[in-house]
C-alpha cells in the first residue's frame, strides 16, 4: 500500500525545505518539485541500505536544483526583505519598515504606503522570511480587496450575471483562482503582480464556472465569448509565474 510522509530536508546552512516521501508500487526512484514541497517518490521494497543511500542522493539533488533555480529561494523562503526595501505590486509601491521586537508573534499594518513589519527577534532567519512573505500578503490584499472586488462584479454584470456570495483574496501557490458552486471567488495575491488583462483573464476564467463547472467545450466557449485573445493571458501566467511572488 502506498503511503505518504511529510518531513523537513535540512539544506546545509540552518533552512530546512518542506518534503513528501511517497512510498508506493514502482520500480524507481524519483525526484520532482512541488508548489508546496520536494517530493521523493520511492519503491515499497528496499533495503535499508539502498534506502539510505537514495536519501543521500536526494539530499544532494534537491541542494542542486536550489543552486540553479534562484527562483526556487522565493518560492519556498520568500525574496529576503530586508529594512528600507521598496515592494512593487503592480501599480503601487510599498516601503518595508522593520521593526524587532522582544516578542513571539509578527505582525504587519499599512500606514501611508509603508508597511510596518513588527518582527519577532527570536525566530530565525528563514522563518522570519516566510513570516514576511505570507504577512505582505495578507496587508496588501486588504489593499487591494475593493478595486477586485469592483473589477469582478464589473465582469459578471457584462457577461455572466450570476449571484456572487464572496470575492477573497489570499496567498495560493497552487493555483491562481478558483469558484465554488455557492458563488465564493477566490484569486491569489499573487495574480495582483500580472498586467490588468491577465488579472481580467482569471477574473473571466473562475466567473465562467459559475455556469460550467468543469473544463468542457461549453465553459472555454463562456471564456471566449468574454476575451476573445484569453490565450495570451494564459501564455504569460505560464512563463512569468516566477515574477509572481512575495
Amino acid at each position: 500500500m502506498a503511503t505518504v510522509k511529510k518531513a523537513f530536508l535540512e539544506l546545509g546552512d540552518g533552512r530546512q525545505v518542506p518534503v513528501k516521501i511517497y512510498t508506493e508500487s514502482r520500480g524507481n526512484v524519483r525526484a520532482s518539485i512541488g508548489k508546496k514541497a520536494i517530493i521523493l517518490r520511492m519503491p515499497l521494497f528496499m533495503l535499508p541500505h539502498d534506502k539510505e543511500k537514495q536519501m543521500q542522493w536526494f539530499r544532494d539533488w534537491v541542494i542542486q536544483q536550489f543552486e540553479k533555480n534562484k527562483g526556487l529561494e522565493e518560492r519556498f523562503f520568500g525574496k529576503g526583505y530586508k529594512d528600507g526595501d521598496t515592494l512593487q505590486v503592480g501599480e503601487r509601491s510599498y516601503i518595508l519598515k522593520f521593526d524587532l521586537q522582544d516578542k513571539k508573534s509578527h505582525n504587519a499594518r499599512l500606514h501611508n504606503g509603508i508597511i510596518h513589519l513588527e518582527l519577532s527577534k527570536h525566530d530565525n532567519e528563514a522563518h522570519t522570511q516566510k513570516a514576511i512573505k505570507h504577512l505582505l500578503s495578507r496587508v496588501i490584499a486588504k489593499d487591494y480587496k475593493s478595486d477586485i472586488v469592483r473589477r469582478v462584479n464589473e465582469i459578471n454584470n457584462l457577461y455572466f450575471r450570476k449571484e456572487i456570495k464572496s470575492v477573497n483574496l489570499k496567498l495560493n501557490q497552487t493555483n491562481w483562482g478558483s469558484c465554488s458552486s455557492k458563488g465564493n471567488v477566490n484569486l491569489s495575491t499573487r495574480l495582483l503582480f500580472a498586467p490588468e488583462e491577465v488579472i481580467d483573464y482569471v477574473i473571466i476564467h473562475e466567473l465562467a464556472h459559475l455556469i460550467e463547472m468543469n473544463h468542457s467545450s461549453r465553459f472555454w466557449k463562456l471564456v471566449e465569448d468574454a476575451m476573445p485573445n484569453y490565450k495570451e493571458s494564459e501564455l504569460w501566467l505560464k512563463k512569468n509565474d516566477h515574477l509572481c511572488n512575495f
